[in-house]
């Protein structure tokens, strides 16, 4: 019988130790909408490796890829109502429940890639991240999307009149919206995870992204044209809904931090390989590289900086941008 005490006895207290330390594990809940082998999801692979690490298995990653939960505004949404931790978006979707990002989406806002960097990376971008806030969701950091051009089915776009008459695909994004129009195509909202379909069945006759994701997405098999005319450049944005971020302690928020800036550094590297390799594929697959005169379309957007005018506040914004060193 004393046995049968002592071996209930150390089972309880092995139990109660057990519980102790699950309850000790949070598990934090990410999705987004991109492929596994997207640089953007092996990023983040190494986060989940790293908040382990960092916390001492304390914080523990939960990654859901390829719109397993739904599309970008989707999660955008489980997040505000704190059904999901956290997400990844295009600043082209994020702009519709953080209005200031807007600006991020203008065509032709960059000089170059490293303007981007400096404007992300420093107060303008943790302003942006932050201004989210109130929406209840806490930006947390960018992911490199590289620039974003052209591709179409039937037509090569060498001009901006090329594009006139063609059903475009663009984002659920007033900005995206305004830039196709204003360059003569006819813009069409389609989700991500639909658009191949709908380039198949001529729903719409092209569509503009990034080099590795129109790889990737395996667009390459239907669009025959890929015009680098590189009109804007719209970070990802990795956010955490502040449902979860006003739970977490100082210590496990800085965990969380520094895990996601090792994650962009790796991510902005493999970025760079991914556009050449997905620039050499799709070529390989019988796609024509064309490389626009960029000045017809910058030329064409310019009245898009315009509306933006009666805005203080954002005219004010987008000034500092272009003033950014």
């Amino acid at each position: 019988m004393r046995f049968r005490t002592l071996v209930y006895i150390l089972l309880t207290i092995s139990c109660l130790f057990s519980c102790g330390q699950l309850e000790k594990t949070r598990t934090i809940k990410l999705a987004h909408g991109l492929d596994v082998n997207h640089s953007v999801h092996l990023a983040m692979v190494k986060m989940g490796v790293d908040l382990q690490e960092l916390s001492g298995g304390r914080l523990r990653l939960e990654i859901y890829p390829s719109q397993q939960l739904g599309t970008e505004r989707q999660c955008l949404e489980l997040l505000q109502i704190g059904s999901l931790d956290m997400t990844k978006v295009s600043v082209g979707v994020l702009e519709n429940f953080a209005p200031k990002m807007k600006v991020l989406g203008l065509p032709f806002l960059f000089r170059n890639r490293q303007h981007s960097f400096d404007v992300l990376d420093g107060p303008i971008g943790k302003m942006l991240l932050n201004d989210g806030e109130k929406y209840w969701l806490k930006g947390l950091g960018y992911y490199d999307a590289g620039s974003r051009s052209f591709y179409t089915k039937d037509r090569p776009i060498n001009s901006p009149e090329d594009l006139v008459g063609l059903k475009i695909r663009v984002m659920e994004s007033v900005t995206s919206m305004d830039m196709v129009n204003s360059l003569g195509g006819s813009p069409t909202p389609i989700s991500w995870g639909e658009l191949y379909t709908a380039l198949q069945q001529g729903v719409v006759d092209g569509a503009e992204n990034n080099p590795p994701s129109f790889y990737l997405s395996r667009h390459y098999e239907v669009c025959k044209y890929y015009s680098l005319d590189e009109h804007t450049v719209l970070p990802d944005v990795l956010l955490a809904g502040t449902h979860l971020w006003n739970k977490l302690s100082t210590e496990e928020k800085g965990w969380l931090t520094q895990a996601v800036e090792n994650s962009i550094i790796y991510q902005r590297k493999l970025w760079m390989e991914s556009e050449e390799e997905a620039l050499l594929a799709v070529q390989q697959a019988g796609v024509t590289i064309l490389r626009p005169d960029k000045a017809l379309f910058s030329e064409k957007v310019k009245s898009n900086y315009e509306q933006y005018r009666e805005d203080e506040e954002l005219y004010h914004l987008i000034q500092e941008i272009q003033n950014t060193q």
